[in-house]
């Protein structure tokens, strides 16, 4: 496998103006180490992907591609979430790129990570995956609920990489492959490993964030999570099948108690009994339906077919049209 192979660091952003400036500064450092080293092209890039941000984001964008050749970006026509974005970026930069590696824009994955991917990637490796070392540094929240997300999303059938966020390296093969997933439910990081071809995985420190505020609090988390689980396993949905048959069964149970009472002439009025089986019942019906409807809502989204982002400028293509 050649060594000059053409890399894009592709990189949403969210209101990220705090933290543009060093990110560009570090990521300059990095590329330009690389292309000293021939590990990559000189026409190598990172490209910022502006997601509908409300600062000043896309404007530095635009400054940092005016100043520095080694920087492009897009702009997206509104914001469409962070999983969006990234596709965006991913799809857009195979189109110059022979291998490319997605990251978040505040510094917290390790940039120096990136040369133990491109390594494996000229072993051979079509998809590396970065992984969190540890979770020291993270609160007892969080730490317990990640894990508990991972664990949860293993035992619903979702195959994911353990502490592993969007932080990964993929070939263009890969991404040309990954251009016939059309569903707009999106969790990249359950979708590529059903791409298949060799990967590999990269073990890394993961940092405090450089500035600014996190963009998943714990409700957008939730939300994630649950994206994740109903886009990839209808584990969900069985469950409430066997929930429903179990209590059948126990209703075919209290129904012969109540017959027998009836015969032996012992029938007592069952006032809490009666009150407590309407409930759960009732609670347990909301919540079936609850899920079942989930699924319905997806399959509804799913079959609108939107385009899950519309580009309204590409830096990249408006430098060859001048």
């Amino acid at each position: 496998m050649r060594k000059d192979n053409t890399l894009y660091v592709v990189i949403p952003c969210y209101n990220e103006e705090e933290v543009l400036e060093e990110t560009t500064k570090r990521l300059k450092e990095k590329l330009s180490a690389l292309i000293k080293e021939k590990k990559i092209s000189k026409d190598s890039r990172v490209m910022y992907v502006n997601d509908g941000s409300r600062d000043n984001t896309w404007n530095l964008i635009k400054k940092i591609n005016e100043k520095e050749k080694l920087f492009t970006g897009i702009t997206l026509s509104r914001n469409r979430g962070h999983q969006n974005a990234l596709l965006a970026g991913l799809m857009t930069a195979k189109n110059y790129a022979d291998v490319v590696i997605s990251m978040d824009a505040d510094l917290q994955d390790d940039i120096n990570a990136i040369d133990e991917m491109i390594d494996k990637y000229h072993e051979g490796k079509d998809i590396v995956y970065g992984v969190r070392s540890s979770r020291k540094k993270d609160t007892w929240f969080k730490k317990t609920t990640a894990q508990s997300f991972y664990k949860f999303m293993k035992f619903m059938g979702v195959d994911v990489v353990y502490n592993h966020a969007d932080y990964r390296l993929t070939s263009k093969r890969v991404l040309e492959e990954f251009e016939n997933f059309k569903e707009v439910n999106l969790f990249l990081r359950g979708m590529f490993p059903l791409v298949g071809y060799e990967s590999d995985v990269v073990y890394y420190e993961r940092h405090e964030r450089f500035a600014g505020e996190s963009k998943y609090p714990l409700k957008k988390m939730l939300n994630f999570a649950w994206d994740g689980i109903t886009s990839f396993s209808v584990r969900p949905i069985r469950l409430v099948l066997n929930l429903g048959i179990i209590i059948f069964g126990i209703s075919l149970l209290v129904l012969l108690y109540c017959l027998i009472v009836k015969i032996c002439g012992k029938a007592v009025t069952g006032w809490t009994f009666v009150v407590c089986s309407i409930w759960l019942v009732s609670g347990i019906q909301m919540l079936s339906i609850g899920i079942i409807g989930e699924y319905i809502g997806k399959i509804y989204s799913e079959t609108k077919a939107r385009p899950r982002f519309i580009i309204s400028e590409n830096l990249e293509e408006t430098k060859k049209n001048k």
